[in-house]
């Protein structure tokens, strides 16, 4: 569930925070950049869906071979609901709906079920060669301070990783400056911030895109 890629020796390659159903958005930043598909390559930090109007178009983007996404907690969100069956009194189709997921419940079951196994499909972190050194990226955290122990451990704690990596904000909660050996970088989402934000070797690239007064943030990696 840890996604490799190579250096991309011929274009540049971008990071994205939380997109959250913005996709207009992403494509005005897109061509604010001079985004290049024949070349360039877009990473996602995930949280694709929810809140946004264009939620249900995330598996169209999944499709372009320039973009790659990590899996989210909204995205684990829509998987544990359709696991659950997605009825009224399912809490975690209550929790989903309540956290802007409503697009999903009006369709059918079957693509309710289809759009669970592409989020399923969803790596929980990726890896990408650059000149600089490895870049990581997960949704929240890297459950530990060594990114080559939680390749390493993630067969065997998987369940207890993918909570942290989906959902912990112990290191921004902390500010912590503290570096996660292994990769000259980490590219991380889930806690809204005003700006791209660095503490350590860790960037934090939600700035709210959903939200009053928030906006999508387009980073290249280096």
């Amino acid at each position: 569930m840890i996604q490799h890629f190579k250096q991309n020796m011929k274009g540049r390659d971008f990071v994205v925070g939380d997109i959250h159903g913005m996709f207009r958005a992403l494509e005005y930043k897109l061509i604010e950049n001079a985004f290049d598909p024949a070349v360039d390559r877009l990473f996602s930090v995930g949280d694709l869906v929810d809140r946004g109007p264009d939620s249900i178009e995330f598996d169209e983007w999944l499709d372009k071979p320039w973009f790659h996404s990590v899996r989210g907690n909204h995205e684990q969100m829509l998987i544990d609901s359709v696991a659950e069956g997605a009825g009224d009194t399912c809490l975690a189709a209550r929790l989903h709906y309540m956290n802007g997921g409503e697009w999903l419940y009006g369709l059918s079951t079957v693509e309710q079920q289809c759009y669970a196994i592409i989020c399923q499909d969803l790596p929980i972190g990726i890896e990408v060669e650059t000149q600089w050194g490895l870049v990581g990226l997960v949704h929240a955290e890297c459950p530990l301070d060594n990114w080559d122990l939680f390749k390493s451990m993630y067969a065997t704690e998987s369940e207890n990783f993918d909570a942290v990596a989906l959902w912990s904000r112990r290191r921004i909660t902390a500010k912590s400056v503290a570096l996660v050996e292994g990769v000259h970088k980490l590219y991380v989402g889930h806690t809204p911030l005003d700006t791209p934000t660095q503490y350590g070797n860790v960037v934090y690239t939600d700035t709210g895109s959903c939200f009053k007064g928030g906006y999508l943030s387009l980073l290249v990696i280096n």
